[in-house]
């Protein structure tokens, strides 16, 4: 093979080396064309790196270069202008993007479908059975194909800016997005920038007895190698706990399949790769710790350095359970199971470093808290925290899963150590093994009611493995355990929560955070005491429902907000009644999920408003964009708050001041970042919107409780979002045909964005209930390693979703917002498990339904 490769892009001849190991390589290392993004390389499963290849859409990580050769390849650049353009209106108007990482690649197969079908053959209808090479984890897809039915309407209307709270809008860099110029971490390639590629461990647990690099450091194009000797701060780090290794060195312990034992740095990333495959590792091999409950009964430790394997204890008690259950009318007693799940953001997780001398280090980092990625950084460095700037790149979606350090410190040191700018890039394989993963739990119920169906008592003990590092584990199962009552009245409660340590994946936050396991078991218990109570499924909800004033669970006293969960509830009994006079099987789910972190944290928002002599307004605040919306958010607070024109705002993530508030989590985005960003107009104004002055504002929430605190009455958590949905089934098949989802968000701030959030969630949470597992062998080593054996949904998978948006304002937040992020899942998985009881009279206990307690209807 010659040692060049040749063909167009974009009709332009091009030359490239013939060492690339696929055409998506070639574009983006050699050729810096980085609308195709690398989501999956090379297994063509998400489809983000789609181009035409002689006018036909294919993914170009599937493409060899012997088969690019003399080819005519066209990406998103090479588009013409009106295509671009009316490709991204129509994505824009609708609402069919939130991170952005996939929209690139769906827009080039729309472009592909509609010069083979013509707009007037073309319909979501035909775009849905041939979306099937692209995933998106955001959207649900209901919008992108709203957005193909727009573009073959023909008539596109132009984007609009959101110009005050309530309006629908384009959300922010929504064109750029959509066309693939807003560029992530992967996409920056500055002067003279090495590349990082680590060595991960061959074994979950395992003495580390020597570490070769020799064979690396000797391999073309390598300038460095680091391992854990090389550190000169300190090793662990962590979020809450300092108890995740950043290299596991010699003498050390992996815990795990994602622990760290080395970074190479190479000039190219193949080089880089190459070598780190290179280094020879030394191991004397222990039996792992791959099951929570063994674990929890051995005198052994799990994970190396830590003492036990318990890592925390969660729980409560109110009344008298035992006497309660026992006058109870009716009783049940189940066990219910979830499982371990993979985040699978689009963009796997990247870290660019860059000295600027006089000790300086700039971050480039998709992190959800970056403020919490500088401080690790410098302390593993050991340098003081004001020489290390994070600044944080809008990422392609995270859900939780980029809460933790992925490749963050180790990409900083080499970088520190070399003086030049270090790139590390990790592969979906990588990406599966480091980050944290949603926490299977095993939830043992007792529970009972009167003879009217009134909730009597509940007693409930959860094991949660947590894999073998913190993470934000002990809080997932703390929250798990407040939201066990789930949004209902229960005059006795009995509650414990345990998180162990294991050698399995690290578990930490995911979208629902505990909430939507413990309300899974919640749900089945009240469609198993309504059966007993002969009760039909939404008259159980209606009697139970929580109000304001009542006690809730842990023994809050829930404020005028929760009138939210009875208004979604009714809002869906229209629907549920004509399901059930059709003869369909139905199911109900009714759910809460906090916003914010609560349990006794201080939360601070600042922002600050800035205008400038050019006329435009910077607004600058604290929260990771991750597709959520929280830049759109910001805009239309200020917007609003300072009576101008939304076009003249520039919104920024800061982090040059000290606006650091912790992780983006919780669904406290919309709530925290609009209280910081009014404040800050509210200063401005008072102050005559002077040109060049920065105005600092603060929203803070100081008013929350730990559960471990001595209050009668703790008040938890300053917010609560609540949903109800229905899950519409064939009585006959068991085929889910239609979801319909109320959900109370305080206030939309765009309810066209809250309606994508809430697709998007309905999605993974039909995923969550169905067919998404994470799971592990007996060594503790995951089994599922491409992005298809996740079992995600793809858009055909879909049914339809319904979207209705309830207003109940929440008392002290900023417009009355709750939050949507999370609360669009926690619902899901119970309403699915109602309606499949109504196909097949199964009660069903472990999720994911399709691969534990499958459908058993007639051939």
């Amino acid at each position: 093979m010659s040692d060049t490769t040749s063909f167009s892009v974009n009709g332009r001849d091009v030359q490239v080396h013939s060492d690339h190991p696929h055409l998506l390589s070639a574009l983006r290392e050699e050729l810096g064309v980085t609308s195709p993004k690398d989501g999956c390389s090379p297994s063509g499963q998400c489809g983000a790196c789609t181009v035409l290849l002689d006018g036909k859409a294919i993914q170009s990580c599937l493409v060899s270069m012997e088969k690019a050769a003399g080819k005519a390849v066209t990406t998103l650049e090479g588009f013409a202008e009106d295509e671009r353009d009316n490709l991204a209106k129509a994505f824009s108007v609708t609402g069919a993007l939130q991170c952005g990482f996939c929209t690139p690649g769906i827009l080039v197969r729309t472009k592909s479908l509609f010069d083979q079908k013509g707009a007037a053959g073309m319909s979501s209808q035909v775009a849905v059975g041939r979306l099937g090479a692209h995933l998106c984890r955001c959207t649900g897809y209901t919008k992108i194909l709203d957005a193909i039915d727009l573009l073959a309407a023909g008539e596109i209307p132009e984007p609009e800016t959101p110009q005050k709270i309530g309006d629908n809008g384009a959300k922010y860099e929504a064109f750029d997005l959509a066309l693939g110029d807003r560029g992530y971490i992967d996409d920056l390639q500055p002067e003279g920038m090495l590349h990082g590629a680590l060595h991960l461990a061959d074994h979950a647990r395992a003495d580390i007895i020597r570490i070769d690099t020799s064979a690396a450091e000797a391999a073309a194009g390598v300038v460095a190698v680091f391992t854990g000797a090389d550190v000169p701060g300190e090793l662990r780090v962590g979020i809450i706990h300092t108890d995740w290794p950043v290299f596991i060195p010699e003498g050390g312990r992996t815990s795990y399949y994602g622990d760290v034992l080395a970074i190479v740095v190479a000039e190219t990333k193949a080089q880089a790769r190459a070598a780190a495959e290179l280094i020879v590792v030394d191991y004397d091999v222990l039996p792992p710790f791959a099951d929570a409950k063994t674990a929890l009964a051995s005198d052994e430790d799990a994970v190396w350095g830590l003492d036990g394997n318990v890592l925390s204890v969660s729980k409560y008690q109110r009344g008298d359970v035992d006497e309660a259950l026992a006058s109870s009318a009716h009783t049940i007693h189940e066990v219910f199971k979830t499982q371990r799940v993979e985040h699978a953001f689009l963009e796997p997780e990247s870290t660019l470093a860059v000295p600027e001398g006089d000790g300086k280090l700039m971050v480039y980092s998709g992190g959800q808290g970056v403020w919490d990625d500088r401080n690790q950084i410098a302390s593993l460095l050991n340098v003081d925290p004001s020489t290390v700037t994070v600044e944080l790149v809008s990422n392609g979606g995270a859900f939780g899963g980029k809460e933790d350090m992925a490749n963050q410190g180790q990409t900083a040191l080499a970088a520190h150590l070399l003086q030049r700018p270090v790139k590390c890039t990790l592969s979906r394989e990588e990406s599966f093994r480091i980050h944290a993963k949603r926490h299977p739990i095993e939830i043992e119920v007792w529970a009972g009611c009167d003879a009217d169906g009134k909730l009597t008592a509940l007693r409930s003990r959860m094991i949660g493995d947590s894999g073998p590092y913190a993470s934000v584990g002990m809080k997932v199962l703390e929250r798990a355990a407040g939201h066990m009552t789930g949004p209902y009245v229960v005059g006795s409660v009995d509650v414990e929560a345990i998180a162990v340590r294991t050698n399995n994946p690290v578990c930490g936050a995911f979208r629902g955070f505990g909430a939507n396991q413990a309300q899974f078991a919640m749900e089945g218990v009240i469609d198993r005491l309504a059966d007993a109570a002969g009760l039909d499924g939404w008259e159980m909800r209606d009697r139970n429902v929580i109000n304001p004033g009542v006690v809730w669970g842990p023994g809050q006293i829930m404020d005028d907000g929760c009138r939210g969960a009875k208004e979604c509830l009714d809002a869906v009994k229209p629907a549920f009644d004509q399901a059930r006079a059709e003869g369909k099987a139905v199911g109900l789910g009714l759910a809460l999920k906090n916003s914010g972190l609560g349990n006794g944290f201080l939360e601070i928002s600042r922002a600050v408003v800035r205008f400038e002599e050019d006329g435009t307004v910077e607004v600058r605040h604290c929260w990771t964009e991750m597709g959520q919306g929280v830049h759109t958010v910001a805009l239309q607070v200020a917007a609003e708050e300072l009576r101008i024109d939304a076009d003249r705002i520039k919104v920024i993530v800061d982090t040059s001041r000290e606006l650091g508030a912790g992780q983006t989590t919780g669904s406290r985005g919309t709530l925290m970042a609009a209280g910081g960003v009014a404040d800050a107009c509210r200063v401005a104004n008072e102050n005559d919107q002077k040109p060049g002055v920065d105005y600092y504002g603060e929203y803070r929430v100081d008013w929350t409780n730990a559960l471990e605190d001595e209050v009668e009455n703790p008040i938890l958590h300053s917010a609560f979002g609540y949903a109800c949905q229905l899950v519409i089934a064939d009585k006959e098949t068991g085929a889910i045909e239609k979801v319909v989802a109320a959900h109370d968000v305080g206030r939309a701030v765009n309810p066209m964005l809250a309606e994508g959030q809430i697709e998007g969630a309905v999605h993974m949470g039909l995923g969550y209930a169905l067919t998404e597992e994470f799971p592990t062998d007996e060594n503790a080593r995951p089994t599922n390693w491409t992005l298809r054996s996740l079992g995600i949904l793809r858009a055909k998978d879909m049914p339809e979703v319904e979207t209705i948006l309830v207003e109940v304002p929440q008392p002290r937040a900023p417009y009355g917002v709750k939050g949507v992020g999370e609360i669009g899942l926690v619902p899901t998985a119970g309403a699915v498990a109602g309606a499949f009881f109504e196909v097949d009279g199964k009660r069903r206990t472990q999720v994911p339904f399709n691969i534990h307690q499958p459908l058993e209807v007639a051939k």
